[in-house]
């Protein structure tokens, strides 16, 4: 599988970058290790200059060319982990108890890091690349405020790149879609508050766990029954909490639960439906609800001549056979919609899988996949030279660089 010869020659360096801060998790907005990481790493590779502040924690590389034009492009990587605990039982597994990288942030932390050197020691294209590594993705708005503080202005750019590892694809291949590819999200927060009794005196109370009951279920009609069928919804309450022992009914329930949507109309229908439904259930059995439904990020949605862009440079890396679109948006979430919301650019997946039993993102077995750690390299430096070519050779002109296959470890 054809890599920079360059990029290649630090496989082993991105995997014990990456080894290392898997062993050292940060939930977001604490990611202050892997801050001062990230930044001792770019100032050693050499880069212009180095931006922090944004997002407390987050750390921006700037990196020119041969020929400091006001030409500029973002590729963004995401450093923060998530509160579960890893069962992997590796060498370098967390030694946060109950943090872990379940999403391979770690990785998309390694993969900008090698690509921040190569850019640096060689310097082949015009303009300005700046290396964003965000922190706060996994529901915290990282995103969100990372805008909210100045990137774009501080970091004028023309387009933002971002990029996720897949396990449900195979390792080295690309996927890429015009359009919506990630949902909108929202966290549900319900609680219905009864009236608590003893357990042999049922009639003397109000009990929220028969009443959360009969929610929970009412709240799958919302899409079965209120959303157009054409399109797409996702209701799941996730989490129940009541009670303390078994004769005890308790006075109230607390649940929580998330929502997803390409079409914002969608998410207001459901947010409209949860209120509604739990209200009226709770009323009916003479009980009170509480819901906050509270928006997490929109839905992610790539422009089309960015996406051509990234679609192309992901080939030069790869090969055609081994980019391909993606036919249906996932309902997983991502903040970098933020960014897109706020800049043209575009979002694609990197396949990672080793196979059919991998565990996928989020489950406290998964791994980051190093073998797709030169390959993630590739296509942010491809894709940097490509966009900034030299000599006035137009986007996405031939490569310059040579290409090496992926070494055996």
């Amino acid at each position: 599988m054809p890599i920079i010869g360059h990029i290649a020659e630090s496989h082993w360096d991105m995997t014990m970058w990456r080894r290392d801060i898997h062993a050292h998790p940060e939930l977001g907005m604490q990611e202050s290790r892997t801050n001062a990481v990230v930044q001792a790493k770019l100032r050693s590779f050499g880069v212009d200059e180095i931006i922090t502040g944004l997002a407390r924690t987050g750390v921006v590389g700037v990196i020119h060319g041969r020929r400091k034009r006001g030409r500029a492009i973002g590729l963004r990587a995401d450093i923060d982990a998530l509160p579960i605990h890893e069962a992997t039982g590796l060498p370098y597994a967390s030694q946060h108890d109950g943090v872990m990288h379940a999403c391979g942030h770690d990785g998309h932390t390694a993969m900008l890091l090698g690509a921040a050197r190569y850019l640096s020691e060689t310097r082949n294209f015009d303009g300005t690349v700046y290396a964003i590594f965000q922190p706060a993705e996994e529901g915290l708005g990282g995103g969100a405020t990372m805008v909210k503080d100045g990137l774009f202005e501080r970091c004028p750019m023309e387009m933002v790149f971002g990029m996720h590892n897949w396990p449900q694809l195979p390792a080295g291949t690309f996927a890429w879609r015009d359009g919506p590819i990630m949902a909108g999200g929202a966290k549900i927060e319900i609680t219905i508050t009864g009236k608590g009794s003893h357990g042999a005196f049922p009639h003397l109370g109000i009990d929220p766990i028969v009443i959360a009951s009969h929610a929970v279920c009412a709240l799958q009609s919302i899409v079965a029954r209120n959303i157009d069928p054409a399109e797409n919804g996702v209701v799941t309450i996730g989490q129940i909490n009541a009670g303390r022992t078994c004769n005890v009914i308790p006075e109230t329930v607390h649940m929580l639960g998330t929502a997803r949507w390409f079409n914002p109309r969608v998410g207001d229908l459901i947010e409209d439906g949860i209120r509604h439904l739990t209200a009226g259930i709770a009323e009916s059995f003479g009980a009170k609800a509480h819901v906050v439904f509270e928006h997490i990020c929109p839905p992610t949605v790539n422009d089309a001549d960015a996406t051509a862009l990234a679609q192309r440079a992901a080939t030069a890396v790869v090969g055609e056979t081994r980019v391909a679109p993606i036919h249906h948006p996932t309902m997983a979430g991502e903040d970098f919609a933020f960014m897109l919301n706020a800049k043209r650019g575009s979002y694609i997946l990197l396949g990672a899988g080793r196979g059919q039993s991998d565990p996928t993102l989020h489950q406290p077995d998964y791994d980051f996949n190093d073998e797709i750690l030169p390959i993630g390299a590739s296509y942010w430096a491809t894709l940097a030279e490509r966009l900034l070519p030299q000599e006035d050779c137009g986007p996405l002109a031939q490569p310059r660089h040579a290409l090496a296959p992926l070494p055996e470890r």
